[in-house]
């Protein structure tokens, strides 16, 4: 039995995955830059680390989950690239290095860009414009294209390339999160900009799917369908602030300059012109239909939210 590697193990999907690989009776790996207890082991050890090839050998690896990403970025920029960039760059070697046979990365649908002129649905023919003023979105597009050039100069290396939207559970807390829980919701005056969730347990099953069939490919994960923010709002009976972008931006500007907020001006991209991600290919080709789509996600998640604010408010 093949022994998986998951880096990012201790993240809020590693962790999860670790699990359930592990329930069905794989062997299973982990590194982190913490160490929590999980039914799997996790040790310490950055991806960046010199000896992450040694570790590979070691544990005898042979596939790799590489899931180890800043996903709130905004703080630091230079660490964010260096994480990012170079550490993929480090664990393909280590990879190289170890006779690792298969490797399995979530990318983002940021990779794409975020531009007025994406088209209304973006599948994976669509070139890959990851803007250079949102670092985020740069960084995934040069990991990207770290991951062509090792296609062709490794082809023994096989790649299975994930392109989620914004993955989305019962539990989930992040920077997107807690824009989708304000009192009024945020819009920028012109922009639909919908958003296209994947339930978090679509995203470990389509994950183990890929390991345990060693498929390659690249593949966007989203749900069917779509919501605007103005569709957002009427499920949840709130009301939308819109704003002029030139506003908004001067808003992110000022709040990320005083440090009251991590999101900075470049982060009004992702307000403005999210992708919208066809999961054609995923369903077609990879052969895997999302149990839930985009709205359903969202609902699971807003059902979860309210219970989570109810419980709080009791004494």
């Amino acid at each position: 039995m093949s022994v998986i590697l998951i880096t990012g193990a201790a993240g809020y999907l590693g962790s999860q995955l670790g699990q359930a690989l592990m329930a069905q009776g794989h062997k299973v790996v982990g590194i982190d830059r913490v160490t929590p207890a999980l039914d799997f082991a996790v040790f310490q050890m950055d991806i960046r680390a010199t000896e992450l090839v040694d570790f590979m050998r070691e544990h005898e690896v042979s596939q790799v989950v590489h899931l180890a990403s800043i996903v709130s970025p905004g703080a630091d920029e230079a660490l964010e690239y260096d994480i990012d960039v170079n550490g993929t760059r480090n664990v393909l070697d280590a990879c190289m290095s170890a006779g690792v046979k298969h490797i399995t990365i979530t990318s983002s649908g940021a990779a794409y860009g975020y531009h007025a002129d994406n088209p209304d649905w973006i599948d994976e023919s669509c070139p890959l414009r990851g803007n250079d003023s949102f670092s985020y979105s740069r960084h995934k597009r040069l990991v990207e294209g770290l991951l062509a050039e090792y296609r062709k100069l490794y082809p023994q290396l096989e790649q299975l390339i994930l392109r989620p939207g914004t993955i989305l559970g019962e539990t989930t807390q992040n920077m997107i999160t807690q824009l989708l829980t304000r009192k009024r919701l945020l819009a920028v005056k012109g922009s639909p900009s919908p958003f296209v969730f994947i339930w978090d347990q679509d995203m470990v099953n389509i994950l183990i799917q890929g390991v345990t069939n060693r498929t390659a490919g690249i593949f966007n994960v989203a749900g069917d369908g779509a919501l605007t923010v103005h569709d957002i709002a009427a499920l949840t009976e709130r009301k939308v602030m819109t704003l002029p972008a030139w506003l908004l931006r001067a808003a992110l500007w000022l709040g990320h300059g005083l440090k009251l907020s991590q999101a900075g001006p470049n982060h009004l991209l992702f307000l403005q012109y999210r992708p919208v991600l066809l999961n054609q290919a995923l369903k077609e080709n990879f052969g895997y239909t999302p149990a839930k789509s985009s709205r359903e996600v969202f609902e699971l998640f807003w059902a979860a939210h309210g219970a989570r604010q109810k419980g709080q408010e009791q004494p």
